[in-house]
Protein backbone atom coordinates (compact mmCIF):
# COMPACT_ATOMS: atom_id res chain seq x y z
CA UNK A 1 0.00 0.00 0.00
CA UNK A 2 3.22 2.40 0.96
CA UNK A 3 4.33 1.69 -2.63
CA UNK A 4 0.84 2.64 -4.18
CA UNK A 5 0.68 5.32 -2.56
CA UNK A 6 4.02 7.32 -3.63
CA UNK A 7 3.08 6.55 -6.58
CA UNK A 8 0.33 8.23 -6.12
CA UNK A 9 2.37 11.36 -5.42
CA UNK A 10 4.68 11.13 -8.23
CA UNK A 11 1.35 11.38 -10.58
CA UNK A 12 -0.31 14.33 -8.38
CA UNK A 13 3.00 16.46 -8.47
CA UNK A 14 3.26 15.84 -12.32
CA UNK A 15 -0.35 17.21 -12.38
CA UNK A 16 -1.89 14.83 -15.24
CA UNK A 17 -5.29 14.36 -15.48
CA UNK A 18 -5.52 11.16 -17.73
CA UNK A 19 -7.30 8.79 -16.01
CA UNK A 20 -7.87 5.15 -16.92
CA UNK A 21 -10.16 2.41 -15.94
CA UNK A 22 -7.89 1.50 -13.41
CA UNK A 23 -8.65 2.81 -9.92
CA UNK A 24 -6.00 3.00 -8.16
CA UNK A 25 -3.70 4.95 -10.49
CA UNK A 26 -3.00 8.45 -12.81
CA UNK A 27 -1.17 7.27 -16.03
CA UNK A 28 1.12 10.01 -17.06
CA UNK A 29 0.87 11.13 -21.07
CA UNK A 30 3.96 11.69 -22.43
CA UNK A 31 2.68 14.94 -24.69
CA UNK A 32 1.33 16.35 -21.63
CA UNK A 33 3.77 16.62 -18.50
CA UNK A 34 7.52 15.99 -20.66
CA UNK A 35 8.45 13.95 -17.43
CA UNK A 36 8.17 10.41 -18.51
CA UNK A 37 10.76 7.89 -18.57
CA UNK A 38 11.82 8.42 -22.09
CA UNK A 39 14.08 10.89 -23.17
CA UNK A 40 11.83 13.42 -24.82
CA UNK A 41 14.61 16.44 -24.35
CA UNK A 42 17.11 15.68 -27.32
CA UNK A 43 18.13 18.66 -29.80
CA UNK A 44 17.40 22.46 -30.10
CA UNK A 45 13.27 21.80 -31.56
CA UNK A 46 12.83 19.47 -28.30
CA UNK A 47 13.98 21.87 -25.76
CA UNK A 48 12.22 24.75 -27.36
CA UNK A 49 9.38 22.88 -27.15
CA UNK A 50 10.01 22.28 -23.68
CA UNK A 51 10.43 25.97 -22.22
CA UNK A 52 6.99 26.53 -24.35
CA UNK A 53 5.47 23.97 -22.25
CA UNK A 54 7.49 25.91 -19.35
CA UNK A 55 5.36 29.05 -19.82
CA UNK A 56 2.27 26.73 -20.10
CA UNK A 57 2.50 25.08 -16.68
CA UNK A 58 3.44 28.58 -14.83
CA UNK A 59 0.13 30.03 -16.69
CA UNK A 60 -1.50 27.17 -15.74
CA UNK A 61 -5.64 27.36 -13.97
CA UNK A 62 -3.69 26.14 -10.92
CA UNK A 63 -0.77 28.52 -10.91
CA UNK A 64 -1.03 31.94 -12.56
CA UNK A 65 -4.12 31.57 -14.56
CA UNK A 66 -6.16 31.34 -11.19
CA UNK A 67 -5.93 28.92 -8.17
CA UNK A 68 -2.57 30.79 -7.06
CA UNK A 69 -3.45 33.97 -8.02
CA UNK A 70 -7.00 33.61 -5.87
CA UNK A 71 -5.48 32.68 -2.47
CA UNK A 72 -3.35 36.09 -2.67
CA UNK A 73 -6.77 38.18 -3.17
CA UNK A 74 -9.51 36.17 -1.54
CA UNK A 75 -7.46 35.71 1.59
CA UNK A 76 -7.09 39.55 1.45
CA UNK A 77 -9.71 42.45 2.62
CA UNK A 78 -10.64 43.34 -1.14
CA UNK A 79 -12.96 40.78 -2.27
CA UNK A 80 -16.34 38.91 -1.50
CA UNK A 81 -16.82 35.56 -2.34
CA UNK A 82 -20.75 35.30 -3.65
CA UNK A 83 -21.04 31.65 -4.43
CA UNK A 84 -22.18 28.84 -2.40
CA UNK A 85 -18.96 26.97 -2.22
CA UNK A 86 -17.86 26.71 1.49
CA UNK A 87 -14.28 26.33 0.42
CA UNK A 88 -14.26 29.19 -1.14
CA UNK A 89 -14.97 31.39 1.97
CA UNK A 90 -12.70 29.54 4.21
CA UNK A 91 -10.28 32.06 2.52
CA UNK A 92 -12.57 35.27 2.81
CA UNK A 93 -13.08 33.83 6.60
CA UNK A 94 -9.44 32.83 7.10
CA UNK A 95 -10.03 29.46 8.02
CA UNK A 96 -8.50 27.40 5.38
CA UNK A 97 -8.61 23.75 6.00
CA UNK A 98 -6.04 21.15 4.52
CA UNK A 99 -8.97 19.76 2.36
CA UNK A 100 -9.54 22.78 0.55
CA UNK A 101 -9.48 22.35 -3.47
CA UNK A 102 -7.83 25.44 -4.56
CA UNK A 103 -5.00 24.51 -2.28
CA UNK A 104 -4.38 21.53 -3.49
CA UNK A 105 -4.79 22.42 -7.41
CA UNK A 106 -1.91 25.38 -6.75
CA UNK A 107 0.07 23.40 -4.86
CA UNK A 108 0.10 20.51 -7.46
CA UNK A 109 0.69 23.31 -10.50
CA UNK A 110 4.02 24.79 -8.64
CA UNK A 111 5.39 21.20 -8.42
CA UNK A 112 4.35 20.69 -12.00
CA UNK A 113 6.28 23.56 -12.82
CA UNK A 114 9.28 23.15 -10.93
CA UNK A 115 9.36 19.62 -12.58
CA UNK A 116 9.17 20.78 -15.99
CA UNK A 117 11.55 23.35 -15.38
CA UNK A 118 14.42 20.51 -13.65
CA UNK A 119 13.62 18.22 -16.73
CA UNK A 120 15.26 21.07 -18.98
CA UNK A 121 17.94 21.60 -16.44
CA UNK A 122 18.81 18.24 -16.54
CA UNK A 123 18.71 17.72 -20.04
CA UNK A 124 20.16 20.96 -22.12
CA UNK A 125 24.46 19.61 -20.32
CA UNK A 126 23.48 16.42 -22.25
CA UNK A 127 22.46 17.80 -25.67
CA UNK A 128 24.27 17.54 -28.93
CA UNK A 129 22.95 19.80 -31.69
CA UNK A 130 24.95 22.05 -33.39
CA UNK A 131 21.95 24.26 -33.53
CA UNK A 132 21.98 24.64 -30.04
CA UNK A 133 24.39 27.60 -30.18
CA UNK A 134 25.96 28.50 -26.62
CA UNK A 135 23.92 31.66 -26.10
CA UNK A 136 20.43 29.70 -26.62
CA UNK A 137 21.34 27.15 -24.63
CA UNK A 138 22.83 29.80 -21.53
CA UNK A 139 18.67 31.66 -22.55
CA UNK A 140 17.16 28.36 -21.87
CA UNK A 141 18.82 27.20 -18.63
CA UNK A 142 18.47 30.82 -17.20
CA UNK A 143 14.77 31.04 -18.06
CA UNK A 144 14.26 27.89 -16.24
CA UNK A 145 15.96 28.45 -13.18
CA UNK A 146 14.49 31.47 -12.94
CA UNK A 147 11.12 30.54 -13.20
CA UNK A 148 11.83 27.46 -10.94
CA UNK A 149 12.87 30.12 -8.28
CA UNK A 150 9.80 32.19 -9.02
CA UNK A 151 8.15 28.92 -7.95
CA UNK A 152 10.07 28.37 -5.22
CA UNK A 153 9.38 32.14 -3.83
CA UNK A 154 5.33 31.43 -4.22
CA UNK A 155 5.82 28.43 -2.27
CA UNK A 156 7.55 29.85 0.57
CA UNK A 157 5.49 32.75 0.86
CA UNK A 158 2.74 30.66 0.53
CA UNK A 159 3.09 27.74 2.68
CA UNK A 160 6.49 28.46 4.52
CA UNK A 161 9.35 25.65 3.94
CA UNK A 162 8.16 23.08 1.77
CA UNK A 163 10.17 19.89 0.09
CA UNK A 164 12.69 21.07 -1.82
CA UNK A 165 13.10 19.19 -5.28
CA UNK A 166 15.79 20.01 -7.79
CA UNK A 167 15.87 16.94 -10.36
CA UNK A 168 13.16 15.97 -12.41
CA UNK A 169 10.24 13.02 -11.58
CA UNK A 170 10.86 10.67 -14.14
CA UNK A 171 8.73 7.76 -13.07
CA UNK A 172 7.04 6.57 -9.88
CA UNK A 173 9.34 6.05 -7.09
CA UNK A 174 11.82 9.16 -8.40
CA UNK A 175 11.74 12.30 -5.42
CA UNK A 176 9.55 10.62 -2.84
CA UNK A 177 9.32 10.68 0.51
CA UNK A 178 11.67 14.57 1.00
CA UNK A 179 11.03 15.91 4.17
CA UNK A 180 9.66 19.76 4.14
CA UNK A 181 12.80 22.04 4.35
CA UNK A 182 12.72 25.04 6.62
CA UNK A 183 10.87 28.64 5.23
CA UNK A 184 14.58 30.15 5.17
CA UNK A 185 15.80 27.26 2.85
CA UNK A 186 13.27 27.60 0.28
CA UNK A 187 13.66 31.50 0.28
CA UNK A 188 17.31 30.45 -0.14
CA UNK A 189 16.32 28.20 -3.11
CA UNK A 190 14.58 30.89 -4.65
CA UNK A 191 17.37 33.72 -4.34
CA UNK A 192 19.74 30.60 -5.38
CA UNK A 193 18.00 30.06 -8.66
CA UNK A 194 17.17 33.78 -9.55
CA UNK A 195 21.05 34.20 -9.11
CA UNK A 196 22.29 31.52 -11.16
CA UNK A 197 20.02 32.60 -13.95
CA UNK A 198 21.42 36.02 -14.02
CA UNK A 199 24.19 36.16 -15.67
CA UNK A 200 22.85 33.12 -18.20
CA UNK A 201 20.15 35.26 -19.25
CA UNK A 202 20.07 38.28 -22.26
CA UNK A 203 19.67 42.16 -20.94
CA UNK A 204 16.69 42.38 -23.48
CA UNK A 205 13.09 43.85 -22.56
CA UNK A 206 10.13 41.13 -23.31
CA UNK A 207 6.98 41.01 -21.66
CA UNK A 208 6.63 37.70 -22.33
CA UNK A 209 9.67 35.95 -21.43
CA UNK A 210 11.97 35.86 -18.49
CA UNK A 211 14.92 37.82 -19.27
CA UNK A 212 18.07 39.58 -17.36
CA UNK A 213 15.51 42.31 -16.67
CA UNK A 214 12.73 39.84 -15.75
CA UNK A 215 15.22 38.67 -12.72
CA UNK A 216 16.41 42.04 -11.22
CA UNK A 217 12.24 42.93 -10.74
CA UNK A 218 12.00 39.23 -9.05
CA UNK A 219 14.78 39.98 -6.81
CA UNK A 220 13.30 43.56 -6.15
CA UNK A 221 10.67 41.75 -4.45
CA UNK A 222 12.62 39.18 -2.97
CA UNK A 223 14.58 41.18 -1.21
CA UNK A 224 11.39 43.14 0.52
CA UNK A 225 10.24 39.94 1.39
CA UNK A 226 13.51 39.25 3.24
CA UNK A 227 13.82 42.55 4.17
CA UNK A 228 17.01 43.43 2.42
CA UNK A 229 16.05 47.05 1.84
CA UNK A 230 19.59 47.68 0.55
CA UNK A 231 19.12 45.18 -2.05
CA UNK A 232 15.37 46.23 -2.97
CA UNK A 233 16.42 49.42 -3.61
CA UNK A 234 19.08 48.66 -5.93
CA UNK A 235 17.11 45.96 -7.82
CA UNK A 236 14.08 48.40 -8.57
CA UNK A 237 16.33 51.37 -9.14
CA UNK A 238 17.61 48.88 -12.16
CA UNK A 239 14.10 48.53 -13.89
CA UNK A 240 13.29 52.33 -12.62
CA UNK A 241 15.91 53.96 -14.64
CA UNK A 242 15.46 51.76 -17.65
CA UNK A 243 13.62 54.32 -20.31
CA UNK A 244 11.84 50.96 -21.77
CA UNK A 245 9.11 51.09 -19.03
CA UNK A 246 6.79 53.97 -17.68
CA UNK A 247 4.21 54.33 -15.65
CA UNK A 248 0.99 54.79 -18.23
CA UNK A 249 -1.61 57.29 -18.17
CA UNK A 250 -4.42 57.17 -17.64
CA UNK A 251 -4.06 54.03 -15.21
CA UNK A 252 -6.25 51.70 -17.08
CA UNK A 253 -4.20 51.70 -20.57
CA UNK A 254 -2.29 48.16 -19.49
CA UNK A 255 -5.09 46.51 -20.15
CA UNK A 256 -8.26 47.95 -21.16
CA UNK A 257 -8.64 47.68 -25.14
CA UNK A 258 -7.71 44.65 -25.43
CA UNK A 259 -4.00 46.32 -24.26
CA UNK A 260 -1.26 43.88 -24.03
CA UNK A 261 2.45 43.96 -23.70
CA UNK A 262 2.64 47.81 -22.70
CA UNK A 263 5.21 49.84 -21.45
CA UNK A 264 3.86 49.38 -18.24
CA UNK A 265 4.26 45.58 -18.16
CA UNK A 266 7.54 43.84 -17.13
CA UNK A 267 6.26 40.57 -16.86
CA UNK A 268 3.13 39.15 -17.73
CA UNK A 269 1.76 35.65 -19.00
CA UNK A 270 0.46 35.32 -22.64
CA UNK A 271 -2.75 33.66 -23.22
CA UNK A 272 -4.37 33.40 -26.80
CA UNK A 273 -8.21 32.88 -25.91
CA UNK A 274 -7.80 29.53 -28.04
CA UNK A 275 -5.59 26.68 -26.64
CA UNK A 276 -4.75 28.89 -23.75
CA UNK A 277 -6.83 30.23 -21.60
CA UNK A 278 -7.30 32.45 -18.65
CA UNK A 279 -10.09 31.60 -16.77
CA UNK A 280 -9.96 34.63 -14.39
CA UNK A 281 -12.73 36.37 -16.27
CA UNK A 282 -15.04 33.36 -15.59
CA UNK A 283 -14.85 34.49 -12.14
CA UNK A 284 -15.14 37.89 -12.62
CA UNK A 285 -17.59 38.79 -15.05
CA UNK A 286 -21.46 39.20 -14.50
CA UNK A 287 -23.65 36.81 -15.84
CA UNK A 288 -24.70 39.41 -18.54
CA UNK A 289 -21.24 39.34 -20.22
CA UNK A 290 -21.01 35.32 -19.54
CA UNK A 291 -19.56 35.33 -16.22
CA UNK A 292 -20.27 34.08 -13.53
CA UNK A 293 -19.38 37.03 -10.78
CA UNK A 294 -18.35 34.82 -8.09
CA UNK A 295 -15.74 36.87 -6.87
CA UNK A 296 -16.80 40.41 -6.82
CA UNK A 297 -15.46 43.78 -5.02
CA UNK A 298 -16.26 43.98 -0.97
CA UNK A 299 -18.13 47.41 -0.10
CA UNK A 300 -14.66 48.45 1.67
CA UNK A 301 -12.72 48.26 -1.81
CA UNK A 302 -15.84 49.77 -3.85
CA UNK A 303 -16.09 52.93 -1.73
CA UNK A 304 -12.15 53.30 -1.71
CA UNK A 305 -11.67 53.02 -5.46
CA UNK A 306 -14.64 55.33 -6.17
CA UNK A 307 -12.97 58.06 -3.57
CA UNK A 308 -11.14 60.52 -5.85
CA UNK A 309 -8.56 61.28 -3.60
CA UNK A 310 -7.78 58.14 -3.08
CA UNK A 311 -8.81 55.63 -5.69
CA UNK A 312 -8.39 58.29 -8.58
CA UNK A 313 -8.76 56.78 -12.27
CA UNK A 314 -8.14 53.53 -10.79
CA UNK A 315 -12.03 53.61 -10.20
CA UNK A 316 -12.16 52.11 -14.07
CA UNK A 317 -11.08 48.46 -12.12
CA UNK A 318 -14.66 47.90 -11.30
CA UNK A 319 -18.01 48.33 -13.39
CA UNK A 320 -21.89 47.59 -12.20
CA UNK A 321 -23.99 45.10 -14.08
CA UNK A 322 -27.53 45.43 -15.10
CA UNK A 323 -28.72 44.46 -11.33
CA UNK A 324 -26.48 47.28 -10.23
CA UNK A 325 -24.35 45.13 -8.52
CA UNK A 326 -20.16 45.77 -8.67
CA UNK A 327 -17.73 43.39 -10.46
CA UNK A 328 -14.03 43.04 -11.37
CA UNK A 329 -13.24 44.24 -14.57
CA UNK A 330 -9.18 43.94 -15.18
CA UNK A 331 -10.09 40.15 -16.64
CA UNK A 332 -12.98 40.67 -19.35
CA UNK A 333 -11.77 39.65 -22.52
CA UNK A 334 -14.08 36.47 -24.37
CA UNK A 335 -12.89 34.68 -25.01
CA UNK A 336 -9.99 33.97 -22.00
CA UNK A 337 -7.00 36.11 -23.22
CA UNK A 338 -6.19 38.47 -20.85
CA UNK A 339 -2.95 38.15 -19.26
CA UNK A 340 -2.18 37.15 -16.10
CA UNK A 341 0.22 40.02 -14.47
CA UNK A 342 3.51 38.73 -13.02
CA UNK A 343 4.94 41.78 -12.28
CA UNK A 344 4.23 45.29 -13.57
CA UNK A 345 6.07 48.30 -13.20
CA UNK A 346 4.75 50.41 -10.76
CA UNK A 347 4.89 47.57 -8.11
CA UNK A 348 9.09 48.33 -8.57
CA UNK A 349 8.27 52.31 -7.66
CA UNK A 350 6.39 50.97 -4.82
CA UNK A 351 9.15 48.45 -3.65
CA UNK A 352 11.72 50.86 -3.70
CA UNK A 353 9.35 53.56 -2.05
CA UNK A 354 9.10 51.17 0.62
CA UNK A 355 12.87 50.32 1.24
CA UNK A 356 13.83 53.80 1.00
CA UNK A 357 11.79 54.96 3.80
CA UNK A 358 12.66 51.78 5.86
CA UNK A 359 16.07 53.37 5.06
CA UNK A 360 15.27 56.93 6.67
CA UNK A 361 15.26 58.17 2.68
CA UNK A 362 11.91 59.86 3.70
CA UNK A 363 11.43 62.49 1.22
CA UNK A 364 12.81 59.92 -1.46
CA UNK A 365 10.19 57.38 -0.10
CA UNK A 366 7.39 59.77 -0.69
CA UNK A 367 8.74 60.91 -4.40
CA UNK A 368 8.29 57.36 -5.77
CA UNK A 369 5.06 56.47 -3.90
CA UNK A 370 3.52 59.97 -5.36
CA UNK A 371 5.13 58.56 -9.03
CA UNK A 372 2.12 56.16 -8.80
CA UNK A 373 -0.09 57.98 -7.24
CA UNK A 374 0.03 60.82 -10.19
CA UNK A 375 -0.44 57.80 -12.46
CA UNK A 376 -3.79 57.15 -10.97
CA UNK A 377 -4.60 60.88 -11.24
CA UNK A 378 -4.10 61.84 -7.92
CA UNK A 379 -2.73 64.63 -6.18
CA UNK A 380 0.82 64.35 -4.02
CA UNK A 381 0.58 63.04 -0.57
CA UNK A 382 1.72 66.28 1.64
CA UNK A 383 1.95 66.12 5.25
CA UNK A 384 3.72 62.67 5.66
CA UNK A 385 6.15 63.41 8.49
CA UNK A 386 7.83 59.87 10.24
CA UNK A 387 8.23 56.31 8.56
CA UNK A 388 5.51 54.89 9.97
CA UNK A 389 3.17 57.49 8.29
CA UNK A 390 5.24 56.92 4.92
CA UNK A 391 4.98 53.41 5.30
CA UNK A 392 1.21 53.19 6.24
CA UNK A 393 0.41 55.21 3.13
CA UNK A 394 2.37 52.95 1.03
CA UNK A 395 0.45 49.76 1.93
CA UNK A 396 -2.62 51.29 1.27
CA UNK A 397 -1.56 52.53 -1.94
CA UNK A 398 -0.36 49.13 -2.91
CA UNK A 399 -3.95 47.87 -2.18
CA UNK A 400 -5.60 49.87 -4.49
CA UNK A 401 -2.71 49.62 -7.10
CA UNK A 402 -3.05 45.99 -6.76
CA UNK A 403 -6.72 45.68 -5.74
CA UNK A 404 -7.01 42.37 -8.33
CA UNK A 405 -3.92 41.36 -8.40
CA UNK A 406 -2.23 38.52 -5.80
CA UNK A 407 -0.54 41.12 -3.79
CA UNK A 408 -2.94 42.19 -0.47
CA UNK A 409 -2.94 38.95 1.85
CA UNK A 410 0.97 38.50 0.99
CA UNK A 411 1.59 42.53 1.50
CA UNK A 412 0.27 41.79 5.13
CA UNK A 413 1.84 38.74 6.32
CA UNK A 414 5.18 39.93 5.12
CA UNK A 415 4.85 43.34 7.06
CA UNK A 416 3.53 41.66 10.47
CA UNK A 417 0.37 43.76 9.63
CA UNK A 418 -2.18 40.78 9.64
CA UNK A 419 -3.67 40.47 12.68
CA UNK A 420 -4.06 44.19 13.08
CA UNK A 421 -6.01 44.78 9.88
CA UNK A 422 -8.06 41.14 9.15
CA UNK A 423 -7.78 40.10 12.55
CA UNK A 424 -5.69 36.86 11.89
CA UNK A 425 -5.01 36.15 15.79
CA UNK A 426 -4.06 32.33 14.83
CA UNK A 427 -0.96 32.87 13.55
CA UNK A 428 -0.62 29.26 12.07
CA UNK A 429 -2.64 30.88 9.31
CA UNK A 430 -0.44 33.30 8.24
CA UNK A 431 0.45 30.35 6.00
CA UNK A 432 -1.61 27.51 4.21
CA UNK A 433 -1.82 23.66 5.11
CA UNK A 434 0.07 21.13 3.02
CA UNK A 435 -2.92 19.86 1.07
CA UNK A 436 -5.01 16.56 3.15
CA UNK A 437 -4.34 14.44 -0.23
CA UNK A 438 -0.11 14.81 -0.36
CA UNK A 439 -0.56 13.91 3.77
CA UNK A 440 -2.23 10.79 2.41
CA UNK A 441 0.22 9.74 0.74
CA UNK A 442 3.66 10.64 1.59
CA UNK A 443 4.49 9.38 5.09
CA UNK A 444 7.12 11.89 5.32
CA UNK A 445 5.36 14.81 4.68
CA UNK A 446 4.77 16.83 7.86
CA UNK A 447 1.28 19.54 8.58
CA UNK A 448 1.95 23.36 9.12
CA UNK A 449 1.76 23.27 13.08
CA UNK A 450 -1.77 23.91 13.98
CA UNK A 451 -3.67 22.79 11.34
Amino acid sequence: MKNRNRKQLIYSILYVFALTSCDQFLEVTPKDSLSTSEQVIVDRASVESAIRGLYNALGDAGYYGTSFQSIGYLNGDNIQWTGSQSQVQEFINHRVNADNATISAAWNAIYRTINRANNIIASLPQIEDAQLTQALRDQYLGEALAIRGLAYFDLARTWGGVPIVTVPTLEAGDNISIPRSTTAQTYNQAITDLSAAEPLLPETTDRYRVTKKTVWALKSRFALYQQNFVEAELQSSKLISDTRYRLLKPFNTFFTSNARGTDESIFEIFYNGTTEVNNHRNQWQPQQNGGTRQWAPNSALVALLNDPTKGGTRSTLIARDNQNRWYGNLYYRTPGSDPSYIIRFAELYLIRAEARAQLDKLPEAISDLNAVRDRAGLQPLTGLVTKEDILLAIENERRLEFAMEPHRWFDLVRTGRADDVLNVTESFRLVMPIPADQLLVDEVLEQTPGY
